[in-house]
Formats: C-alpha cells, sequence, structure tokens
C-alpha cells in the first residue's frame, strides 16, 4: 500500500496516550501478521493493510462521539490513499464486522481479506501479548486481577451482556481468549495459533498454583 509511512505515523499521533491494549503498536502488530497470514493466504494485500492498521480507529468499545469522529477520520485517510468508494467499502465491512463482541458476531461473513485481518487481531490476543494486554485493559478499567467469588461467565446472552460485563481480567482467558484458537479462519493462522495458545494456558496454570501459594 502506498504511503503506509505516513498512515503509521498518522496512527502513532491518534493512538497516543492509548492505555487499553488497542493502542498504535497493537495496530503495527496486527499490520505485520495479517501482512504475512495474507501474503501466503493470496488475499487483496491493500484491503489487507488498511482494514489491518484502522480496524480500531472506530471501535465499538469507544464512546459515541469518539466513534463517529474515528469513521469520519478513517474514510479521510482512506481518501487521502486513494481508495476507491468500492475499495473504502470492503474495509468497512472488516472493520465493522471482525470484532469478537463475546461470540455474537460469528454469523458475519467475512471476505478472505477480513478473515485474515480478523485472524492477525485475534493473534495478538493470545501468547505473551495477549497476557499483558488483558491485564493493561483490566487495569484501565479499574478490574481487579482475579477475583475466585465471581468466575467467568459461559456464554453471554447477547452483545450488550458482553459490552457491559465488569468481571475480573482472569476471567477474560476463559470468555474469549482461550476460544479463539478454534475460531481461526485460515490454515496460516491456526498454525500460528498453537504455540501461543499453549503459551497462555502454561500460564494460568502457574499463576494458579502462585495464587494457591503452591510455588
Amino acid at each position: 500500500m502506498k504511503n503506509v509511512e505516513w498512515l503509521l505515523e498518522e496512527l502513532k499521533a491518534h493512538f497516543e496516550k492509548e492505555a487499553t491494549g488497542h493502542d498504535f503498536w497493537h495496530a503495527q502488530r496486527v499490520y505485520k501478521s495479517a501482512l504475512h497470514i495474507g501474503s501466503i493466504e493470496n488475499a487483496n494485500l491493500r484491503i489487507v493493510e488498511a482494514a489491518a492498521l484502522l480496524h480500531d480507529v472506530a471501535d465499538w468499545k469507544l464512546e459515541d462521539d469518539r466513534r463517529a469522529a474515528g469513521q469520519r477520520q478513517m474514510e479521510a485517510w482512506l481518501d487521502r490513499l486513494g481508495f476507491t468508494e468500492a475499495e473504502k467499502k470492503a474495509v468497512y465491512h472488516i472493520t465493522e464486522n471482525m470484532s469478537y463482541k463475546g461470540g455474537t458476531n460469528a454469523d458475519k461473513a467475512l471476505s478472505l481479506e477480513g478473515k485474515v485481518v480478523q485472524d492477525a487481531d485475534r493473534l495478538d490476543a493470545l501468547g505473551a501479548i495477549g497476557i499483558a494486554r488483558t491485564f493493561a485493559y483490566g487495569g484501565s478499567k479499574g478490574r481487579p486481577i482475579h477475583d475466585p467469588e465471581n468466575g467467568p461467565v459461559d456464554a453471554f446472552e447477547d452483545f450488550e451482556a458482553y459490552k457491559n460485563n465488569e468481571g475480573a481480567s482472569l476471567n477474560h482467558f476463559y470468555e474469549k481468549l482461550l476460544k479463539l484458537k478454534a475460531l481461526m479462519n485460515t490454515e496460516t493462522g491456526r498454525e500460528m495459533a498453537e504455540e501461543r495458545d499453549a503459551y497462555m494456558r502454561a500460564f494460568l496454570s502457574r499463576f494458579f498454583k502462585e495464587w494457591e501459594g503452591e510455588l
């Protein structure tokens, strides 16, 4: 994609002081992983690159006014990059429908490019980075690390229930992260998820042993 370095600098400024784990560095990691997966899976890399870099600019986790501003900013950037209306529509469909949303978004049909970007985003929720991001996000929302008296939700009734959930950070592993490996779209994504999922499970095993004073 032309001017990707320019867009990276724009994103760095846009996400300044973002502390929830959905920051510039997250966007850059997703971009790199998506480019790797997309190259192997023969996806349209122009769409993949743009959607990967912009996927959190107007994310549902933002307040309504920030989300609307993010949508306007995303369109302005795509215009400057010379994207056609059809290309912009393809990017918007990915960014609007790739989020996990408590598993309530599973019926959204994604293009190959959308599947690639979704896999890349999910990979960044796994492994060592995924662990760090989970506790960074929980801390930003004032959530405890772990509350053994209030365990994870087995399944959310709808998106609103997922969005309003305020459980401990550790619950997030069971409510979302440990489910992601089985939900990867591409063969490349599934292969990349294997080691990260195993690392995360090993961390949880160690966590609970230390929590109980066994180590």
